[in-house]
């Protein structure tokens, strides 16, 4: 099963949770034991997993990757966007989450997250089971 997910950024770099698109991807699926696979099809945002009970960890990520990563260097992209291109390649743009008992097997405090690096956009991850 495969299935193509709309998500819709609201600033220029944002980290949005997933979690409650996978579970109703896997609730719709009917699967109970897989392996997931999320992709994201753009060179300017990505995926990953990270915490998700303290919201400034998704702040500090955000933080931290431009501090490393500015916006504006001495980039020679012609869009303006290089720093957006170079964190989505650092982040990584898919995933596998192992599926059992129909849910994602995360830790505690996991959640997955869609990397925004270049919004605001409408972007798409695909999502399939094995």
């Amino acid at each position: 099963m495969i299935e193509e997910f709309r998500v819709k950024s609201t600033k220029r770099e944002e980290l949005i949770n997933l979690d409650s698109l996978i579970m109703d991807f896997l609730n719709k699926s009917g699967v109970k034991e897989s392996i997931l696979t999320l992709f994201v099809p753009h060179t300017t945002a990505g995926i990953t997993i990270n915490e998700n009970a303290d919201p400034t960890v998704v702040r500090d990520i955000i933080y931290k990757l431009g501090d490393l990563i500015p916006y504006r260097d001495n980039y020679q992209h012609y869009e303006g966007n290089s720093d957006a291109h170079i964190k989505a390649s650092i982040v990584g743009h898919s995933l596998s989450l192992i599926i059992s008992n129909g849910r994602p097997l995360l830790g505690t405090w996991q959640s997955v997250y869609f990397c925004e690096f270049d919004g605001p956009r409408t972007r798409r991850v695909i999502m399939r089971i094995a």
